[in-house]
């Protein structure tokens, strides 16, 4: 495991799976939104696909993430392990609600120096709102993707609980 996707809907724990995972075998964790959101009112990095490949022509690295379009197939070529968090809605979402409420009342600054919101929390793009409607689509995608031909070298390691993930974390 040297170029390594996590992978999996909003607020799965794709970072924190990273992070660990990247702290255990040395090998340089990149957060895909802080690479895609370049400043305030939630800009976009013009300059993503041209950033991504290069982390991605390295030896070693962990993304979290299934990859914006830009990159998506840049990524899955040139990534040789998918950590898949294949959870449930009831697993995922009070997660989600958790991390997305703490993030408004505390005010956290996040990539770009951007802020979730209360008037936020109208938006479809929300992640609470996102994480619900995506949790299909993106497992449609992701079980699409690991059986494609195209990505047939990649090591698919799919957890379907999070106890599943943190036992394979325990024997890593």
């Amino acid at each position: 495991m040297q170029r390594i996707l996590v992978v999996g809907v909003t607020g799965a724990g794709k970072s924190t799976l990273a992070r660990s995972v990247g702290a255990r075998l040395g090998v340089p964790y990149h957060e895909m939104d802080a690479l895609y959101f370049a400043g305030p009112g939630w800009a976009v990095n013009g300059r993503l696909a041209e950033d991504v490949g290069g982390i991605a022509d390295g030896p070693r690295w962990i993304i979290d993430s299934l990859g914006y379009p830009e990159v998506r197939d840049l990524l899955w070529e040139r990534a040789d392990t998918v950590l898949w968090l294949d959870y449930p809605r009831r697993v995922v979402m009070p997660r989600v609600l958790r991390r997305s409420l703490r993030r408004t009342v505390t005010r956290e600054a996040l990539f770009g120096g951007n802020r979730e919101t209360w008037r936020g929390w109208l938006s479809r793009e929300h992640p609470v709102w996102w994480s619900w409607a995506q949790h299909g689509p993106r497992r449609r995608e992701l079980a699409h993707r690991t059986r494609d031909p195209r990505f047939g070298p990649l090591a698919v390691h799919r957890f379907g609980r999070p106890a599943e993930t943190a036992a394979w974390l325990d024997g890593l």
